[in-house]
C-alpha cells in the first residue's frame, strides 16, 4: 500500500491529517506538483485525472478520492471515529462535511484557479483545459467568507463543527482556512468562536502531518 500525495496541496493533507489522527502510517509517494508532475504520462498511468491523492492498495485497486480514502481506513481501524459511531451521527457529519467542502474548500479552490497565473488554461482539475474565468475568483472568495459566517455561529455553542469531538469535518475546515489565505480570505477578527475553534485544531499533533 502507497499514497501519492503532495506537500502543497489541500486534499493530500487532509488525508495525511485524518492518517495521523488514527495512528496510521502509509509509505508516501511524493508528487511535485510544483513542476507539474502529476500531469505528466508517467503518473497519468496511476490516474488519468491527474489529481492527488491517490490511494494505492496492495492488490493494485487505486482509490482516488480523498474522502473515500478516509472512508477505507475509517474502516479499517474505526477508532478513533472520525466519520461517525451511530447512523444519526454518520448523517449530521456527513451533512457537515459536504457543506464545509462545497461552500469551503471547493470555494477556495475555485477562487484561486481562477485567478492565479499559475492555473492559466487549467482553472479545474482533471484532464481537460478550462479557461480562468475572473468573475470566480471573486465569488470565490465571497462563499468562503460566508461559510465563516456560518461556523462561527455554529461553534458559539459546540467546540467541534459537527459532533462533541474531533472528526472530519474539523479536519477539512483546517486545511480550509489555511488553504483561503492564499485567495487572500482570512477569518474576521469579529470571528471569536472561529478563532478560538483554529486555535485549537492547529495546535493539534496531526496539523503538521
Amino acid at each position: 500500500m502507497k499514497l501519492y500525495s503532495s506537500e502543497i496541496a489541500p486534499n493530500p493533507r487532509r488525508v495525511r491529517i485524518f492518517l495521523a489522527e488514527k495512528g496510521l502510517s502509509v509509505p508516501i509517494v511524493e508528487i511535485d506538483m510544483r513542476t507539474g508532475e502529476q500531469l505528466q504520462p508517467a503518473f497519468r498511468k496511476i490516474n488519468p485525472e491527474g489529481t492527488i491523492p491517490v490511494l494505492e492498495l496492495d492488490n493494485g485497486v487505486r482509490i482516488d478520492d480523498s474522502f473515500a480514502i478516509c472512508v477505507y481506513f475509517e474502516e479499517l481501524q474505526p477508532e478513533p471515529s472520525l466519520l461517525g459511531r451511530s447512523a444519526e451521527e454518520k448523517a449530521v457529519i456527513l451533512c457537515w462535511q459536504r457543506r464545509v467542502e462545497r461552500e469551503g474548500l471547493y470555494a477556495a479552490m475555485e477562487g484561486l484557479r481562477n485567478f492565479a497565473r499559475s492555473f492559466k488554461g487549467r482553472a479545474l482539475t482533471g484532464a481537460d483545459s478550462y479557461e480562468q474565468i475572473p468573475a470566480l475568483a471573486e465569488r470565490g472568495r465571497i462563499r468562503v467568507q460566508r461559510l465563516y459566517e456560518l461556523i462561527d455561529k455554529r461553534l458559539a455553542d459546540n467546540e467541534w463543527i459537527a459532533a462533541g469531538r474531533f472528526t472530519i469535518v474539523d479536519i477539512t475546515m483546517m486545511v480550509t482556512v489555511d488553504f483561503a489565505k492564499l485567495i487572500k480570505v482570512e477569518i474576521p477578527e469579529t470571528a471569536a468562536n472561529l478563532r478560538r475553534w483554529f486555535t485549537a485544531v492547529s495546535a493539534r499533533p496531526s496539523a503538521r502531518a
